[in-house]
C-alpha cells in the first residue's frame, strides 16, 4: 500500500481554502528577471529617483528617502523605460554584505529606475509582488541567498541564480487574503516603532531641561519648591566604584545567574550570558557601568541600574558604582549614561579604555536628594512606558515571524 502523500499547504491558513500550493522556481513565474541600469554618479536632475542597495532599508525594506539621488536619464542612450519600476515589480540586491535585500515596488514611491547592482523581476498577473516579497522574509529564502552567494571574492546571486530559487504558491485569492493580514500587521508594528521613537525624543528633550546647562548651576525646568543651587561633586565623593572579574572560564548558559557585560548593559538587558559562579555580586540600587568599547561604538558609558539582590555578577570592562545615601541611584545612572564628559575619551581611532581615575573624577552638579528623587521618579516611570512599548514592538515582530513561518510554505 502506496503512503499517502504529504500535503503541499502550510501549517496556517485560513478558513475555506483546501487546495494544495504549487511549488515553482522563481524564473517561472517571473516575466523576466534583468540587471538595472549602471549610472554614474554624477549629472542628477532632481526628477526621477535611482534606486541603489543602500536605499532599502534594511529592517523594514522601506526606501530610505533621505538617501535617494535623482539622475539625468536624459544623458543616456539606452531605453531608459526598460529600467522603470512598476508594479507587481520585485527589487533582489545581487551582491555585497546586502545581498538576498528586497524590496516591493508601490505607485506611491513615485518614478523609479533601479541600479545595476539589482536584479528586477516582474511577474504575471495571477503573482502578487507582495506574496514574493514576503516569501523572502522567511527563513527557507534566507538560508538559500546565505548558500549561493557562498563563492571566491564578493558574495552574490544573480538573476539565474534568483531565478531558481523555489517558491510555493497559492491561487491570487488565498496569496491576496496573506498579504492583507500581513500588511495590517506591519502598519501596527511601524505605529508601535513611531511610539518609541517618540518617545525617545521626548525623554531626550526632557533631560535637556531637567538637567543644567553647560557653566550653569540650575536645569531650565524644576519642580515646586526646589530653587537652590545644584552642588558640584565628583563622583568618586558620592559613590564608591569597584571592577568586575573575568568570568569567560565561568559562562554556562544554563546557569543560575545573569553576567552583566557590554552587550546586556548596550541592549538594555535583552542579550544574555549566565554563570553558576557568582564572581562579583551586584546588589540593588548599584550601576554597573561600561569601560571599553570599540572606536565610536555604542556601549562605552552605558549604565543598567540593578533591579535586585542574588542576580547579577559583574564581568571585568564593567564598573560597579555604588551611590552614597545621599544619591538616588535611578538620578545618577541617568546622569551618568552615554554623558559627554566619557564620550570624550573614545579618540574614533583605538579601544577606548576608561580607568577608574577617569570615572572617579567626573566632576558634576548634583541637586538636593529630595530632588533627586522626584527627578528619578519620573525618569523611571518614562523609561517604564518606553520599556513596555518596546516589548509590545518585539512581540509584534515575533508574531509576524510566526506568520511568516506558518503561512507561507
Amino acid at each position: 500500500m502506496m503512503a499517502k502523500e504529504e500535503k503541499k499547504a502550510p501549517k496556517l491558513r485560513f478558513n475555506g481554502y483546501t487546495n494544495d500550493w504549487e511549488r515553482k522556481k522563481l524564473g517561472n513565474v517571473a516575466e523576466n528577471l534583468s540587471y538595472g541600469l549602471n549610472l554614474p554618479s554624477t549629472n542628477y536632475d532632481g526628477n526621477n529617483i535611482y534606486l541603489r542597495i543602500t536605499d532599502i532599508d534594511d529592517e523594514s525594506h522601506t526606501l530610505n528617502r533621505d538617501n535617494l539621488t535623482s539622475p539625468n536619464l536624459g544623458k543616456f542612450d539606452k531605453n531608459i523605460l526598460d529600467y522603470k519600476l512598476t508594479e507587481n515589480d520585485v527589487v533582489f540586491a545581487r551582491t555585497g554584505a546586502s545581498v538576498g535585500k528586497t524590496y516591493v515596488y508601490t505607485p506611491t514611491d513615485g518614478d523609479i529606475y533601479f541600479a545595476g547592482f539589482l536584479v528586477r523581476a516582474k511577474f504575471k498577473s495571477s503573482i502578487l509582488a507582495n506574496f514574493v516579497f514576503y516569501t523572502t522574509l522567511t527563513s527557507k529564502y534566507l538560508n538559500y541567498v546565505k548558500v549561493t552567494s557562498q563563492r571566491s571574492g564578493q558574495p552574490g546571486v544573480n538573476a539565474k541564480e534568483y531565478g531558481n530559487f523555489a517558491i510555493s504558491i497559492t491561487d491570487s485569492t488565498e496569496q491576496f487574503r496573506i498579504i492583507s493580514l500581513l500588511k495590517k500587521l506591519d502598519g501596527t508594528i511601524n505605529l508601535h516603532e513611531r511610539k518609541c521613537e517618540e518617545l525617545a525624543l521626548i525623554k531626550k528633550a526632557l533631560l535637556q531641561k531637567l538637567f543644567p546647562k553647560k557653566d550653569e548651576f540650575k536645569p531650565e525646568v524644576r519642580y515646586k519648591n526646589f530653587s537652590d543651587a545644584w552642588e558640584q561633586r565628583k563622583l568618586g565623593e558620592v559613590a564608591s566604584y569597584r571592577n568586575g572579574k573575568a568570568h569567560e572560564k565561568d559562562i554556562n548558559e544554563s546557569g543560575k545567574y545573569i553576567v552583566i557585560n557590554s552587550k546586556f548593559v548596550s541592549s538594555n538587558g535583552t542579550v544574555r550570558k549566565y554563570s553558576n559562579k557568582m564572581i562579583a555580586p551586584l546588589n540593588k540600587g548599584e550601576i554597573s557601568f561600561v569601560l571599553s568599547d570599540v572606536p565610536n561604538g555604542k556601549a562605552l558609558a552605558r549604565t543598567f541600574l540593578i533591579d535586585q539582590d542574588d542576580t547579577y555578577t559583574l564581568n571585568q570592562r564593567i564598573a560597579g558604582i555604588l551611590p552614597k545615601q545621599e544619591v538616588d541611584p535611578y538620578f545618577m545612572s541617568t546622569l551618568m549614561n552615554r554623558n559627554s564628559y566619557f564620550l570624550r575619551f573614545d579618540d574614533g581611532v583605538g579601544q577606548t579604555n576608561l580607568s577608574k581615575r577617569d570615572v572617579t573624577e567626573w566632576n558634576t552638579f548634583y541637586p538636593s536628594h529630595a530632588e533627586q528623587k522626584k527627578i528619578g521618579g519620573f525618569l523611571q516611570q518614562l523609561d517604564s512606558l518606553i520599556t513596555l512599548h518596546q516589548r509590545k514592538l518585539e512581540k509584534l515582530k515575533q508574531l509576524k515571524k510566526f506568520l511568516l513561518q506558518n503561512m507561507l510554505i
